[in-house]
């Protein structure tokens, strides 16, 4: 098939030996650099194509917070962003979190734009999470694709007031009923992942959650998968939040623009 596809296009078979092993070939010399380009260009041509976006519906009007429930003392839209700002004089009781009312996603996918600033900052998109009216309103509890300002936590699938930490920036994990998570695997090095994740800008954020198995990206880049097989502990579906959380003396500020959603 790939012999078809490589002549289909003009390529030469040569080819063939940047991409299957050239012990296939009986050949004991590695591919010349002409070789390698010409492999690069038939991937480029041949290859998966970038996935178009459909199906998604934005949850955000970015004109007012109308469908989602906040604390208006913390949370605002200025310049069509959803905003979430504390300073060291004003900070919420406890973790706090802008809730959007228009269901709670089982299967999905969620996409959007956000930008972390200030002296110390700390956030996350909650999912497939419950309210906590018990502990205080704005309260949640669930799946979080956290946000840090200093990119430590960032990335990683960690669960508000439940489980804590379920797969750590570079890690596929796993969990099952009564067991603490393992890792099973690396989607890559954490400090890798780490640099393709923007300081003081906007980064892009995408999470899918299908079944048991929930997937985050930043700017297209995988940072964490987990395998959720806890049926005591896990949630297959719930609210969406976005998160402010609790920083005595620091001024932070959440931004969070272009918030869509695919249900499937």
């Amino acid at each position: 098939m790939v012999l078809r596809s490589i002549k289909r296009l003009g390529f030469p078979v040569a080819v063939l030996t940047c991409i299957l092993p050239v012990s296939a070939f009986g050949q004991k010399s590695a591919p010349s650099e002409a070789e390698k380009r010409a492999a690069r260009d038939f991937m480029q041509k041949a290859g998966v194509k970038p996935l178009e976006e459909t199906g998604f519906q934005t949850i955000f009007n970015g004109n007012s917070l109308e469908g989602w429930d906040c604390d208006p003392a913390f949370w605002r839209v200025e310049g069509g962003v959803m905003v979430g700002e504390t300073k060291p004089n004003h900070q919420p009781k406890q973790n706090i979190f802008c809730v959007w009312k228009g269901g709670e996603p089982a299967d999905f996918e969620f996409k959007a734009q956000y930008r972390l600033t200030g002296t110390n900052g700390n956030s996350g998109i909650q999912y497939r999470s419950i309210e906590r009216p018990d502990i205080a309103r704005w309260v949640m509890q669930g799946y979080q694709a956290d946000i840090d300002l200093h990119q430590m936590f960032t990335g990683q699938i960690y669960e508000e007031r439940a489980r804590g930490f379920l797969a750590m920036r570079g890690q596929i994990s796993y969990v099952s009923t009564g067991k603490k998570p393992g890792s099973i695997g690396q989607v890559g090095d954490s400090d890798q992942l780490k640099s393709f994740i923007k300081d003081d800008d906007w980064n892009e954020i995408h999470i899918i959650a299908r079944g048991n198995t929930l997937i985050q990206l930043i700017n297209g880049h995988v940072m964490s998968t987990l395998i959720d097989d806890d049926t005591a502990g896990r949630k297959m579906k719930g609210e969406i939040g976005i998160q402010l959380h609790l920083l005595p003396d620091a001024a932070m500020k959440m931004e969070v623009k272009n918030i869509r959603l695919k249900n499937f």
